[in-house]
């Protein structure tokens, strides 16, 4: 799911493109499902025409600021929500599509913005899309972005209002859970999501947003670098310890999403629910169960991953036991 830093990437790419001009023209594809409280007919009718005078940001949740009466598009992009602008690279959570995609207008396309100013030709009119595949985005209109729903149940943003250590000190120690669930409920810091809730825990010195989103110029030492791929044998980087030894990197499950750690670095609660996700991510990694009375062998998903010696070696020890029972 795109996090702050993809927002606020996003956001920037907007506000780049449409501030200063005037939305002369607006497509929209109906989803009564992306589009939220609003048709896409009334949300076409409420903004063309008026000229964009800013694009902020909240949390994962962007706005355009509007002249004139009536309310404002607030977007979110969900799962796999996302902004392109015709005749620009687009942007990706992580990675995008191995091979480039210039076609116009995009998949998954909910609106379009023509913009423009006055003195702009028909070649240099801006197109600005927002898409969603599958269709876990929102788009709102809203009177008072700020003071509205999503936005005003929103806790503090970590770049824009960022809390006192005392403050945050004193809010964290009401609560009773996992700190990195804490991390990911939006009511309390708005826009921290798993991954860069993992790199906080990891101790991160530094803000994504720094390097606009881009995961290409993220430290080699962040742990988003190696923190995918649960379950591949063999992993394409390697982070290192200070010690120059390798990290172990685990994973389990922490507020309903799945969490990597390095074990060197960061221990686990002695806590009964910490013990349980630690069997089940040692039960994960394991190639074969143990036989059961039964004597069947449970293979799991990635068999094919495993030691072809190893499953004759079973194979055998399976034939023996029925011989001796049938003797």
């Amino acid at each position: 799911m795109p996090e702050l830093p993809e927002v606020d990437r996003a956001a920037k790419l907007v506000k780049a493109h449409a501030q200063g001009k005037s939305i002369t023209r607006v497509e929209t594809n109906e989803d009564s499902i992306v589009f939220s409280g609003v048709t896409n007919i009334e949300f076409t009718e409420e903004i063309q025409g008026r000229k964009v005078e800013d694009v902020r940001r909240y949390g994962k949740v962007f706005f355009l600021e509007l002249a004139g009466e009536g309310r404002m598009p607030v977007l979110h992009f969900g799962m796999t929500g996302n902004v392109i602008v015709k005749g620009e690279v687009p942007l990706y959570y992580k990675e995008g599509p191995k091979k480039g995609n210039s076609e116009w207008p995009p998949r998954f396309v909910k609106f379009i913005l023509h913009l423009s100013t006055p003195e702009d030709n028909c070649a240099s009119v801006s197109q600005i899309a927002f898409v969603d595949a599958r269709r876990l985005g929102r788009i709102r209109l809203c009177k008072e972005p700020l003071k509205e729903p999503p936005i005003s149940s929103l806790g503090f943003d970590p770049i824009l209002s960022m809390p006192s250590l005392e403050d945050f000190s004193e809010n964290v120690l009401r609560r009773k859970c996992p700190v990195k669930a804490l991390l990911l409920d939006q009511s309390f810091s708005a826009g921290v999501g798993n991954w860069v809730a993992g790199l906080a825990l990891f101790s991160l010195k530094i803000t994504a947003v720094s390097v606009n989103a881009d995961s290409n110029e993220f430290p080699n030492d962040w742990l988003f670098k190696h923190r995918w791929g649960k379950g591949k044998r063999k992993q394409l980087t390697t982070l290192l310890l200070t010690s120059g030894k390798p990290a172990t990197i685990k994973w389990i499950t922490v507020g309903g999403r799945t969490s990597a750690y390095v074990a060197e670095l960061q221990q686990l609660s002695s806590s009964k629910e910490a013990e349980k996700e630690t069997e089940q991510e040692e039960d994960e990694e394991s190639d074969l169960t143990e036989l059961s009375e039964t004597e069947e062998v449970v293979v799991r998903k990635r068999s094919k991953h495993l030691n072809p010696q190893k499953i004759q070696q079973v194979s055998e020890e399976l034939k023996k036991r029925k011989r001796q029972q049938i003797s």
